[in-house]
């Protein structure tokens, strides 16, 4: 699934990081990281970003970035 896909409150597992070498560092600069756990916090209506929660920082996704994170469900929780 996306992470775009997610319910507010769930917390999910990051599989892979779709897109170009620009995308993945930029990704990876922020701290997400294939195996991460993340929750999302909010969508912002009327196509908004997505405010997720990754080690503890709250990070604002744009949809086009987050329809490109493939995740899975997870039990994680934050440390």
């Amino acid at each position: 699934m996306l992470l775009l896909d997610v319910e507010k409150g769930d917390w999910v597992r990051i599989v892979r990081l779709d897109g170009g070498a620009g995308l993945q560092d930029k990704l990876t600069q922020h701290g997400l990281y294939p195996g991460d756990c993340v929750r999302v916090l909010r969508t912002a209506p009327m196509g908004g970003p997505l405010l997720v929660d990754v080690h503890g920082r709250e990070i604002a996704l744009g949809r086009g970035i987050a329809g490109k994170i493939l995740v899975e469900e997870s039990e994680c929780e934050s440390l």
